[in-house]
């Protein structure tokens, strides 16, 4: 038994150490301002590749540099300290075309 969550353990881990990018769901996203503060904010992270902001979507999605990683929660505590509220984080391997395309098909 032990074994078997082990194993599912390292699975899960070792596919969240592979994406390559983080989506997470934001309150508080209300102005241009807003969006330009988050990349700006985001883009400091040597980890960042590039940075998506939809407020319409309450989406902030961060593609990471091939081999590196943003914890969680330097990604919260970011958000956070900028005054605004991380309400999920997904990591995946879609793209931010993919996410702003999937972003502006909603409209």
């Amino acid at each position: 038994m032990k074994r078997t969550l082990f194993a599912t353990l390292a699975l899960i881990c070792a596919a969240a150490a592979q994406a390559s990018t983080v989506e997470l769901t934001v309150n508080g996203l209300v102005c241009g301002f807003c969006a330009q503060g988050i990349d700006k904010t985001l883009r400091k992270n040597p980890a960042t590749q590039d940075v998506f902001v939809s407020l319409e979507h309450r989406i902030v999605a961060v593609a990471l540099k091939p081999g590196q990683d943003i914890g969680d929660a330097d990604l919260t505590k970011a958000l956070t300290d900028a005054g605004y509220t991380v309400t999920a984080i997904a990591r995946s391997e879609t793209s931010l075309e993919e996410i702003r395309e999937r972003a502006t098909s909603k409209r």
